[in-house]
C-alpha cells in the first residue's frame, strides 16, 4: 500500500450547494455513462456538463465547461482514474471529485483518498443515494458507501506505522476525526456529537492545522497512517 500523501489541497469550507450542481462523468462503459447522464441531467437542481469515455478525453475537454463535481470511475482504459484525479486536482484545485467504482479493496480506496477524492461510492449505490451523495459532496461532505466506510475503518485498524506521532489533538478533536474516518459528513458528525455544523467546521480547521493537512481526505489518510484513533 502506498502510504504517501499525494498533493496538498486547500481547506474546504462548509457551504450551501449551488442552485444547480454541475456534474461531469468519467466512465468507459456506455450504458452506465448514459444512464448517469440521464439521471443527473433529468434531476432538478443538477446538470450534466459532460460525459467522457476516458480520463484523457476528460482532461482534454473538461476545461470548456468546468463542473462543480467530477464523478469518476477508477478502472478506465488508458490512464486510470486515480492518476487522472491527481492531475485534475492540480489543474482545478477547487474541483470536487467523487469516485464511483466496482472496487472496494483497500489499495484503491486509500489511493483515491490520498489523490484528492472527497468520497468513494460503489456502482451499486441506489440512484437516490447517489444524488444525495453529490449534494453532500457539493456542501463539503465526504460521502462513502457503507462497505467503503467499513474498509476505511479496517485500514485504520490494520495499519501499523513505525511509531505513533503526537499531534496534540484534544479528546473532542479526536472524536471528530474518528467520525471523519468512519465516513461522516459535517452534518451527520454534528448530529452524532449534538453540536452545530459550524462547531464541527471550527474544530476541523484546528485539526487540519495540527495535522498539517488541507482536506478531509488528507486528514483521514493521516489518521490511518499514524493510528491517531483508538
Amino acid at each position: 500500500m502506498n502510504a504517501e500523501i499525494c498533493g496538498r489541497l486547500e481547506i474546504v469550507e462548509l457551504q450551501p450547494p449551488p442552485a444547480v450542481i454541475r456534474v461531469a462523468i468519467i466512465e468507459d462503459l456506455k450504458p452506465i455513462r448514459e444512464g448517469l447522464s440521464m439521471l443527473i441531467g433529468g434531476t432538478d437542481g443538477y446538470a450534466c456538463t459532460g460525459s467522457y469515455r476516458s480520463m484523457e478525453e476528460a482532461l482534454e475537454k473538461i476545461r470548456h465547461n468546468v463542473p462543480d463535481i467530477v464523478l469518476s470511475d477508477i478502472g478506465l482504459p488508458g490512464m486510470d482514474g486515480i492518476t487522472g484525479i491527481r492531475i485534475l486536482k492540480e489543474q482545478y484545485p477547487e474541483m470536487t471529485i467523487l469516485m464511483l467504482s466496482v472496487y472496494d479493496d483497500d489499495e484503491r480506496i486509500f489511493d483515491a483518498l490520498c489523490a484528492g477524492a472527497c468520497g468513494y461510492l460503489l456502482k451499486k449505490t441506489p440512484p437516490a443515494r447517489l444524488m444525495d451523495s453529490l449534494r453532500e459532496a457539493a456542501t463539503g461532505g465526504a460521502p462513502m458507501s457503507p462497505e467503503v466506510a467499513r474498509r476505511v475503518i479496517t485500514l485504520f485498524r490494520d495499519f501499523r506505522p513505525p511509531e505513533r506521532a503526537d499531534y496534540e489533538l484534544t479528546p473532542h478533536e479526536t472524536r471528530i476525526l474518528k467520525l471523519l474516518v468512519e465516513g461522516h459528513s459535517y452534518k451527520t458528525a454534528a448530529a452524532e456529537l449534538g453540536v452545530t455544523v459550524n462547531t464541527i467546521s471550527f474544530h476541523l480547521k484546528r485539526i487540519y492545522e495540527k495535522l498539517q493537512v488541507h482536506s478531509k481526505s488528507e486528514a483521514v489518510a493521516k489518521a490511518i497512517q499514524n493510528r491517531l484513533i483508538k
